[in-house]
């Protein structure tokens, strides 16, 4: 699925050229909406909730609360962007939520760094991706520490691990209703089958 604004007509060339890196990312079933900036919802509200008691994940890795810069940084770096790749990888339900879920969420992080890297290549220098869950959980959950805030090293897994769209207060389910997909199988841990489909999902903004 790709969806263009209008007003994006004239880049039509090159990010056709980005949405195809993106699809060709690995990212496994893959869909793709673009977006101008001005459409990505961003709510102080919905970070908050990243807050102790209310997200585990808090304070554990540099991509989450209280170390991200949070919406306010994040709106600025909407204005100084030309577009914005909302993406994702649909799964089936029963993996997401089993041991395979941290495969799952690696999966995801590789991607849209894949995606951001896609972009830097075609000209987008100032491109910054965003996933989902903390990067501690995903790449060093065997590690006692982030080595970056244990101030023992640098990240373990740069070219890889992304920060968490939930601590700028990104409203993907506003997003997912913006890019269609509202319909498309999507379904939660306490009611899904055998055949259920569920989705994991990821953005990236990209600027000249």
């Amino acid at each position: 699925m790709y969806h263009l604004s209008p007003e994006d007509k004239s880049c039509e060339v090159k990010l056709d050229k980005l949405v195809e890196a993106a699809l060709l990312s690995g990212g496994g079933d893959l869909d793709v909406a673009v977006f101008s900036p001005d459409q990505i919802p961003v709510e102080d509200s919905l970070a908050e909730v990243c807050r102790k008691p209310g997200c585990s994940n808090f304070g554990l890795s540099p991509g989450c609360p209280p170390y991200v810069p949070g919406p306010s940084a994040f709106r600025q770096w909407l204005q100084k962007s030309s577009h914005a790749l909302f993406v994702r990888i649909n799964v089936p339900a029963e993996r997401l939520f089993s041991y395979e879920r941290r495969d799952i969420m690696m999966l995801l992080h590789e991607t849209v760094a894949a995606i951001e890297n896609a972009a830097f290549q075609l000209g987008y220098s100032e491109a910054k991706a965003f996933a989902g869950d903390s990067c501690k959980n995903i790449f060093c959950f065997e590690h006692p520490d982030c080595r970056v805030l244990a101030g023992s090293g640098k990240c373990r897994n740069p070219g890889s691990a992304r920060p968490s769209m939930s601590g700028f207060g990104v409203n993907v389910s506003r997003l997912k209703t913006e890019a269609e997909w509202a319909a498309a199988p999507d379904t939660g841990e306490a009611c899904f089958n055998d055949s259920s489909m569920t989705a994991v999902y990821g953005l990236i903004l990209v600027s000249n």
